[in-house]
């Protein structure tokens, strides 16, 4: 399934270059070309899912190894002592582009980009009521 009107299908596709770094038949891997540090890369599934919740499970090991090699091979070709692998689901969580894909980032110990601010539940009980709440929509 692909869509006519997504970059990225259309990258997959053929129809738009890209540097590419890794291809399978289910994944495709490739330079972001707005990186935060040379060799950001892009990992997709070929085939068009939106979002995390419409990628079948069965997509996962293929999307998991390809994580693996290419952000191995990041690091190796980027001198990076660390790596962050980001993916955003909605507009409200940074997703710019409506085809699932995973950022590879390589990170460097003096390159001083920070994580977001972190916070905290108000005590154990908000925490555990939360818990509660997620587990409910299982």
């Amino acid at each position: 399934m692909t869509d006519a009107n997504c970059i990225f299908c259309r990258i997959a596709k053929g129809e738009i270059p890209c540097a590419k770094i890794y291809e399978d038949d289910n994944v495709l891997a490739f330079l972001d070309l707005a990186p935060v540090h040379h060799g950001h890369t892009l990992v997709i599934p070929k085939s068009h899912h939106k979002d995390m919740l419409e990628v079948p499970a069965e997509l996962g090991t293929s999307i998991f190894s390809a994580l693996q090699k290419v952000a191995a091979a990041v690091m190796k070709a980027t001198g990076a002592q660390g790596f962050n692998v980001m993916q955003n689901n909605g507009l409200a969580a940074g997703q710019t582009v409506f085809h699932i894909h995973w950022h590879i980032i390589p990170r460097f110990d003096d390159d001083s980009l920070e994580m977001w601010e972190q916070g905290s539940y108000p005590d154990a009980a908000a925490m555990q009521a939360m818990a509660a709440s997620v587990a409910s929509h299982l």
